[in-house]
Formats: C-alpha cells, sequence, structure tokens
C-alpha cells in the first residue's frame, strides 16, 4: 500500500462506486437549485436526470467551491494518520479550487510540518479531469512513490484532451458562452458548436458544424488526430454526457470500432451537478490521452 492519499473533487464526474473501488478520496462541490443547496455529492442528493429537468423547468442553478475549510477537513483526515497527500483540483481556467486548496496546504503544511502535501491544478474538467485522476492511481498502485507522481502528473496533464459538443444551446446562452443571437441561429441552423479544454483549462468554442451525426463524426475523428499512436490508441477513453446517453452511446460505438486496442471498453460517465449547471442538457464529453495541448 502507498503511504499517501490520493484526492480529488467531485466535479472529476466519475462514480462514488469508481472512488470506492480505487481508493480515492474526494471532497464535493456546492450547488444551488430552485435556491436550496446541495452538495454535488455524485449524484446522490440530486440525481441528474432530476438537475436536468428541473433546470429545463426553469429551477435558476448557481454554483460554488469548495470552501477552504473543507479542504482542510479532507486533507488532515490523511494527515493526522501520518499519510502523505496529493491531491488534484478541477481547472484553475474554470475555477477558483486550486487556490482554496493551495490555502488549505499552507495552513496543514503548519500543523504538520513533516508530512508532504501535494497540490495539483489539473488543468481538466468533469471525466477528463477524471481520466488523470484514474491514471494517477493506476501508477500509485504501481508503487509510484508520491514525489514521482506528482511529477508524472504534472508531465502529462496537458496531455488529457477534452473534446465536447451540445445539441441544445439554451444553457450556453443564458450563462453567457454563446450570445443570444449566435444562439438563436444556431438552433434554426441545427448547429452543435464543438469545444474544447485549452492548455490554459480554459473552454474555447473551436468549430460550428451543422447536424448531430456529423459532429458525433468529427470528434471520433478528433480522437484519431489527437490519440496516442492514432487508431492504435491503446489508454483509456472515458465519455461524460448530460441526458443524452444515446448521442454518448454513438461516440462509443464509433470509438470502440474504430480503436480496436482500446484499454477496456468506452467509459460513460453522467457530467455532474457542477458542470452540468453550466451546460444543461445535450452535452458529450469525449476524453484521452494524446499529443501535449499548445493552445
Amino acid at each position: 500500500m502507498a503511504d499517501y492519499v490520493l484526492s480529488c473533487c467531485s466535479t472529476a464526474d466519475l462514480s462514488k462506486e469508481y472512488f470506492t473501488a480505487r481508493d480515492i478520496k474526494y471532497v464535493c462541490f456546492h450547488f444551488e437549485l430552485g435556491g436550496t443547496e446541495y452538495l454535488d455529492d455524485l449524484g446522490i442528493s440530486v440525481p441528474p436526470a432530476e438537475l436536468y429537468r428541473r433546470m429545463v423547468a426553469g429551477e435558476g442553478t448557481k454554483t460554488s467551491q469548495v470552501p477552504v475549510k473543507e479542504y482542510e477537513d479532507l486533507f488532515e483526515e490523511s494527515l493526522s494518520q501520518g499519510k502523505d497527500v496529493i491531491h488534484l483540483t478541477l481547472s484553475s481556467g474554470i475555477s477558483g479550487s486550486y487556490n482554496s486548496a493551495c490555502i488549505a496546504r499552507d495552513e496543514m503544511q503548519e500543523k504538520y510540518p513533516d508530512r508532504k502535501i501535494y497540490v495539483i491544478d489539473s488543468l481538466a474538467a468533469s471525466s477528463g479531469y477524471g481520466l488523470l485522476v484514474d491514471a494517477a492511481a493506476d501508477r500509485r498502485d504501481e508503487g509510484m512513490s508520491i514525489d514521482d507522481l506528482y511529477a508524472w502528473i504534472e508531465e502529462n496533464k496537458l496531455r488529457v484532451h477534452h473534446w465536447f459538443f451540445s445539441t441544445d444551446l439554451t444553457f450556453y446562452i443564458r450563462g453567457g458562452r454563446v450570445s443570444k443571437t449566435a444562439g438563436f441561429i444556431g438552433t434554426i441552423m441545427n448547429i452543435c458548436p464543438l469545444l474544447n479544454v485549452s492548455n490554459e483549462g480554459k473552454l474555447i468554442p473551436r468549430e460550428k458544424i451543422r447536424t448531430k451525426k456529423k459532429v458525433i463524426r468529427r470528434i471520433v475523428d478528433l480522437m484519431r488526430e489527437n490519440a496516442d499512436n492514432g487508431t492504435d490508441y491503446s489508454g483509456k477513453c472515458f465519455i461524460s454526457q448530460s441526458e443524452c446517453v444515446d448521442d454518448a452511446r454513438a461516440v462509443a460505438d464509433l470509438i470502440e470500432a474504430e480503436f480496436p486496442k482500446l484499454d477496456g471498453k468506452v467509459q460513460i460517465y453522467p457530467i455532474g451537478a457542477t458542470i452540468g449547471s453550466h451546460t444543461g442538457p445535450g452535452t458529450v464529453a469525449l476524453f484521452f490521452f494524446g499529443k501535449k495541448r499548445e493552445n
């Protein structure tokens, strides 16, 4: 067993069962739905179907990052048992959680000066963040030291690709990511915007593609262009989706057919409440390891 603890935030958008099986600790973001505050606890308090149903019905959402005190509690649980800590946060390009975790680290470092506490800005989101955490857990289980794991994550985190599209622009418009005019035209023209996460961990619109069929084809083509060894990619592939599992399955089926050396089947997870509060339903996101992101 490693002499350190690996942890992340619930915005890695995996499942409680996954985190338990892989011995990964996590701390929950917070969100409001219809004026009531909940934990973004992997769909336990508010299942994804209920979240999106209530959003479509008009209930407002608001998200908030993990308070410093909750990071301190997370870290201290392990530190007090004589364990070191390595924690990955949601991208600083879309959240202030990295700064909060660093404040908590500094506080705990004073209290436990003999322990190691690493906080890493994943520059990733949703199950792409989860894919990076999964890779870290693999290396921990293989016996990698905490120092070497920290160096490996920093060296490889920009190799996690995030490509995603939406077939419903309602909440992108409401959140200001798409203008009302562009959103109206896009809806009329049946345009599905294709976005990715930049090397600064920010969400960037990249292409405008007409029809869902074409954007599904395009996102798989982008994996072929960017994945390690192209169609000989032998790593894992994760997808997250917001109440459009059939679209996610269509992407997964193409990938499984065209990438025969995948490490297992494509794993599909629901987009959690924090990310989903901004995307709404209709988003499919694809994650894999490939060439380093440079823009």
